[in-house]
């Protein structure tokens, strides 16, 4: 049997992975819908393999880059979990303060993708922070199954709570300059608009396909650049009022719509990925830190 594209797969099996990955399904119940999809020589476990994230082969930047400063830290955030174990990453070039970012996972802990997300924005020109949400409970396990089960456990304001420690471990370090953006992924896409929302010197966020607040939106001092999957209709559906509060507000914002990619097509470890609305959605991302975070 060939090896799947992703123009093999009909929509509704992304849809359904998008129900499973949001807790939506249970996994047996997804792998029973999955099978009204093996046909035509596809089978449950081959759509299973494909659909799975693949840590090996899709890192963007080596580990052990030797332009980097990458190492795990742990800082404490007295209103959420505690001590909170983070990756703190910047280049080895650049000398004096820099701007920096937190950047904020999925609902699954920080997972390599993530990690690699953090360097490469590092070697971008940022010092950057990447906290595990799963910290109190042992850390990421290694896998988003159980990733998944476990961040389900934890209160997410609490969770926020440690994200906006981690804003405030950076704001203090002493390779950073004190101007700090976020950008947050999925669940993480929901942290930066509600830390957008709670912390008032803020100076930008970047949510992808992110929940929108609906309260303390005239709270909002950061500038906002909101990534959308063309395809992301649960995501999609709350930023018309979102827009409308903020634009009344005089909030500044400006939102990006990538035609006909799925929710998650930045995360390079699943079908999902689409190189080209990620590279543009990345580099639009970047270069908008570079203008507010000086």
């Amino acid at each position: 049997m060939k090896p799947l594209k992703k123009e093999d797969i009909k929509q509704e099996v992304f849809d359904l992975y998008d129900a499973y990955a949001h807790n939506k399904l249970e996994r047996r119940d997804f792998v029973q819908k999955l099978s009204m999809y093996a046909v035509g020589g596809l089978t449950v476990p081959s759509l299973m393999s494909f659909l799975m994230p693949d840590y090996e082969n899709t890192f963007l930047v080596d580990k052990n880059n030797p332009d980097l400063d990458s190492d795990f830290i742990t800082y404490s955030s007295a209103k959420g979990g505690g001590k909170i174990k983070a990756l703190l990453s910047k280049p080895k070039s650049v000398e004096g303060k820099l701007p920096g970012i937190v950047v904020v996972h999925e609902n699954r802990g920080l997972n390599p993708y993530v990690e690699d997300t953090a360097r490469r924005a590092a070697l971008a020109g940022f010092v950057t922070i990447a906290p595990d949400a799963l910290s109190p409970l042992g850390g990421y396990p290694g896998n988003d199954d159980e990733g998944r089960a476990m961040q389900k456990t934890r209160d997410r304001d609490e969770m926020l709570e440690d994200f906006i420690a981690a804003f405030e471990y950076l704001k203090n370090h002493e390779s950073c300059n004190g101007k700090i953006g976020v950008v947050g992924f999925c669940f993480g896409g929901w942290i930066s608009n509600m830390m957008a929302v709670k912390v008032p010197d803020l100076a930008a966020a970047v949510p992808f396909y992110g929940g929108q607040p609906t309260e303390g939106i005239e709270n909002i001092n950061a500038s906002l650049m909101l990534q959308y999957a063309g395809l992301d209709e649960r995501v999609n559906a709350g930023w018309p009022a979102y827009e409308k509060a903020l634009n009344e507000l005089g909030k500044e914002n400006v939102a990006y719509f990538y035609d006909n990619v799925n929710h998650g097509f930045h995360n390079t470890s699943t079908p999902r990925y689409d190189e080209p609305a990620a590279e543009l959605a990345w580099s639009r991302t970047i270069e908008f830190f570079k203008e507010k975070l000086v």
